[in-house]
């Protein structure tokens, strides 16, 4: 993918990134919540994963 940067996260920064705990983050991924990557054994998570994430879990003000 020539040109593209795909930043990996390790479950600490995803958690630290959304302000929850790395704890809610490893719940997350084991009830497939979160798509992450298994590489060996570690467990990273893409930053546009997390973005999306955001922008998924964002509610809208109300219009007054």
């Amino acid at each position: 993918m020539q040109g593209t940067h795909r930043r990996l996260l390790t479950v600490d920064e995803t958690a630290a990134e959304l302000g929850l705990k790395p704890k809610t983050i490893r719940q997350k991924i084991w009830r497939r919540e979160i798509e992450y990557q298994k590489i060996g054994g570690a467990i990273r998570i893409r930053a546009d994963v997390v973005d999306r994430l955001i922008a998924e879990s964002t509610v809208p003000a109300l219009a007054r």
